[in-house]
């Protein structure tokens, strides 16, 4: 796989939707972050895409069509919704659809590019018919379904490396032999309830860089080999770091960065289109959070550009 010129972006500024004073889910990153990749120059204004929903048609091969509608119609009852863990809205599940639509057409520009990001995204958490955990529909499941009923791959690997299981992810694809999915989780962190992936990888409370990254060297190289994906999602969650409020990992910084740059050198280096979406991060400090996002797009373009 050749270098190219530029890693495409998903970015809307809905990403950033106004939430109630104290709620713990950051959402100043979506707009620092960016700021912070073209303040440093590891991208352009240029490298950014604004994305479009995807039809229902599309979103209905994922997702229950009772649970989208209602979603639509902002009917869902007062327990979905505190499950959900976001006020109910327009604007929410607008958000929802073009991050979707956001990780779509980023799969399309990483069969031209090798790589291409989401700066949100990684909304592991939704089921098939309803939603969890700050996720109302999951972009890449979303995603790996279109790519296969558009024949534009064949395997795919979902590759969730969130602090979180990727429970809605795994119960989406339980018994579909075209996408194998493989999560790199905290034993003790939510969902309490663990759904069963292809491949499930639990951690104990506070991993450090050392056995974590041993381990993911150990069993991503030889998964890559026996299932021969076509296509990989990369969920690049930075939750997995010490810092973070709702993880219960040790992961330093660096650790998180040599995570990021093994999985994108293996992609690169087996020729694996590869699209990222950006996943959790809820450490105290905003500039923590933003400093690991940002390694991710470091790392991507040290190696694809």
């Amino acid at each position: 796989m050749e270098l190219v010129n530029h890693i495409p972006i998903a970015f809307d500024s809905t990403f950033r939707l106004p939430l109630p004073v104290n709620h713990r889910f950051p959402m100043e990153k979506y707009d620092l972050l960016p700021e912070q990749l073209i303040l440093e120059g590891i991208s352009k204004i240029t490298d950014f895409f604004k994305p479009t929903s995807p039809s229902l048609e599309t979103v209905f091969q994922v997702h229950n069509s009772d649970y989208v509608e209602r979603l639509c119609d902002l009917s869902l009852n007062k327990s979905e919704i505190r499950s959900i863990g976001f006020p109910l809205s327009d604007d929410l599940v607008k958000r929802e659809f073009l991050i979707a639509g956001g990780t779509i057409k980023g799969c399309e520009m990483a069969f031209e590019n090798g790589i291409a990001m989401n700066i949100a995204g990684g909304t592991h958490h939704a089921f098939s018919g309803h939603g969890e955990a700050f996720c109302l529909l999951n972009d890449q499941a979303i995603a790996a379904q279109y790519l296969l009923d558009n024949d534009r791959a064949k395997k795919i690997l979902i590759l969730d490396l969130d602090v979180h299981q990727g429970n809605g992810t795994a119960e989406i694809f339980r018994f579909n032999p075209y996408v194998f999915t493989c999560s790199f989780h905290g034993n003790k962190n939510y969902p309490f309830r663990k759904e069963i992936s292809d491949l499930d990888i639990p951690f104990e409370d506070q991993t450090d860089d050392t056995n974590y990254l041993t381990k993911i060297k150990e069993i991503i190289p030889r998964l890559i080999d026996k299932f021969q994906p076509d296509f990989i999602f990369y969920l690049c969650g930075v939750d997995v770091l010490k810092t973070d409020k709702l993880g219960r990992l040790g992961l330093t910084l660096e650790g998180c960065k040599k995570r990021d740059e093994f999985i994108l050198n293996l992609c690169k280096l087996n020729k694996i289109p590869v699209q990222c979406s950006m996943g959790g991060g809820y450490s105290e400090e905003i500039k923590i959070i933003i400093e690991a996002h940002a390694n991710t797009f470091r790392m991507a373009k040290a190696i694809y550009v």
